[in-house]
């Protein structure tokens, strides 16, 4: 048998947590000294321990550790509820991580407001485009909602287009509006294309509008930071007494596989 310091130190816990667990039922010694009290272990309640910590460490409550520990699961389904726990808190996090990046951006935003150059806005016409285009929904029009819909939508059409023979003519774009009737933004992302529009494709071939009249200006870095540009877009806009018509749209002059490297003109449509 293992004297409670020496089961402790094996079991890589401290003597006041057996001396918990002891007190609550979890884990009671396999001996008490009746005269001296002093608790003893056996090498066996080591694995009961390591099923213990495993629980307590995923974010189990020790009640919750003892029940499932009460019912005898087996090795297996345990290691399979501690997989799902893994997956849940890894989820957890990563949705912790995303909601910091959207915080970042946000003070990125209030710490550029007044100090970002306005001077690189220009109004210009748009000229029509014939695109190939997919869709697809996104929850809003915040960056952290737009990307995973935007990124796997000109996968897709890029892989579209390479099976049809079909080659791109120009750099990506990307163009929003609100779902009819719905919450939502419908996303379509296109790739100029000089095909005529049949049937037989995968993916829609439409011919984007010109825009007669847009304010521009270019961000440079990844689509997730783009709040800053586009609000200096918007306050220039304002300040200069015009009104904008609609989503901007997004020309993706450069964009490989370095985000940080990515140089995107948003083109915003002005009323009148």
């Amino acid at each position: 048998m293992f004297s409670i310091g020496d089961f402790a130190r094996h079991g890589r816990v401290s003597v006041r947590m057996l001396r918990h667990y002891d007190a609550i039922g979890l884990l009671r010694p396999a001996h008490v000294d009746p005269v001296s009290g002093y608790r003893f272990y056996e090498a066996g309640q080591l694995a009961r321990l390591n099923r213990i910590t495993a629980l307590k460490d995923l974010g189990f409550t020790l009640r919750q550790v003892r029940e499932v520990l009460d019912e005898q699961v087996s090795a297996g389904e345990l290691r399979g509820m501690l997989r799902l726990r893994q997956a849940e808190l890894e989820a957890a996090m990563a949705a912790a991580a995303a909601r910091l990046a959207q915080v970042e951006v946000r003070l990125r935003t209030i710490e550029s407001e007044g100090h970002m150059n306005t001077d690189d806005v220009v109004i210009k016409r748009i000229p029509a485009v014939r695109v190939a285009e997919l869709s697809g929904v996104a929850r809003s029009y915040e960056p952290a909602d737009i990307s995973p819909v935007v990124g796997p939508l000109f996968q897709e059409l890029c892989r579209r287009l390479d099976e049809a023979g079909v080659p791109p003519v120009g750099p990506g774009i990307a163009y929003y509006e609100d779902v009819p009737g719905g919450d939502g933004i419908l996303a379509h992302v296109a790739m100029p294309v000089a095909v005529v529009p049949e049937d037989g494709h995968d993916f829609a071939v439409v011919d984007l509008p010109a825009i007669e009249r847009a304010a521009t200006i270019v961000h440079r870095g990844p689509m997730d930071d783009v709040l800053p540009t586009e609000q200096t877009l918007a306050r220039w806009i304002a300040d200069g007494g015009h009104r904008s018509a609609g989503y901007a749209r997004e020309l993706y002059l450069e964009a490989g596989e370095d985000p940080a490297r990515w140089v995107t003109e948003l083109q915003e449509p002005l009323a009148g």
